[in-house]
């Protein structure tokens, strides 16, 4: 499975989502599913985006789970 952490780099920089679509142009309701991990699939543009935003990198944004440790 794989994990966004979108809502601990925002938490760690203390934004909240008003301010990244201000800053970013992605809209709330993207935001909020992908801060949720409500998604099953990205817009690499918004990757995009949000990595350029937090200047991070793609492998700071999503997170690779064992099958094992998501089935507890």
């Amino acid at each position: 499975m794989i994990r966004l952490k979108l809502s601990a780099l925002m938490g760690e920089r203390k934004l909240r989502i008003s301010d990244v679509m201000r800053d970013t142009g992605i809209s709330r309701n993207a935001l909020t599913r992908i801060y949720r991990e409500e998604v099953d699939r990205l817009d690499l543009e918004i990757l995009e985006k949000l990595c350029r935003y937090l200047d991070v990198e793609i492998s700071d944004m999503l997170q690779l789970e064992d099958e094992k440790s998501t089935q507890s």
